[in-house]
């Protein structure tokens, strides 16, 4: 038999199932050998319990009474000793930890910060501006043609071989 039915059997003789269950259960019991005999122990024994609970009479209050066996179960048992912390523990929780956050923090803001961006380009050149051509004496021959109304910028680097023809004559 199973636990449920075992537990129904049980609901019945408290009188917690509903009419239609419990005529089920009735008629469950009248068939089943197994469940009448353990409806029938079930029985004797609730009500042996309920003859021995009468003579039974406690001076003290129920909330008084469960106190006393409390405060004795606590006297027999040993105190179980408190587990403290190492001191190194201790010195990397309040210490490490926050330098971790503070870490993590200025972390996420690099890489979230935006990228700085370059200076824009003038959008308006006065129309009569020639365009310009510079060349600077650093750069070894490099020179630089900007052209405004066209928008067009060109670098002229120098080959190689242009610095050794000149470095012949």
């Amino acid at each position: 038999m199973d636990e449920e039915i075992q537990l129904k059997i049980q609901a019945l003789l408290d009188g917690e199932l509903p009419e239609a269950e419990a005529r089920g259960v009735l008629s469950l019991i009248a068939r089943d050998a197994g469940a009448a005999a353990l409806h029938a122990e079930l029985k004797n024994s609730r009500q042996a319990l309920a003859k021995f609970d009468r003579h039974i009479h406690v001076p003290e209050t129920r909330e008084f009474y469960w106190s006393k066996i409390q405060r004795e179960i606590e006297r027999l048992e040993p105190p179980q000793p408190v587990k403290r912390p190492s001191l190194l523990w201790v010195w990397l929780r309040r210490s490490l930890i926050p330098a971790t956050a503070l870490c993590a923090a200025v972390l996420a803001f690099l890489i979230l910060s935006p990228a700085p961006t370059p200076a824009p380009a003038p959008l308006a050149v006065a129309s009569n501006q020639q365009p310009e051509q510079t060349a600077d004496a650093s750069d070894s021959g490099a020179m630089t043609y900007h052209d405004y109304d066209a928008g067009a910028t060109l670098v002229w680097l120098p080959f190689p071989a242009d610095k050794e023809t000149d470095n012949a004559n």
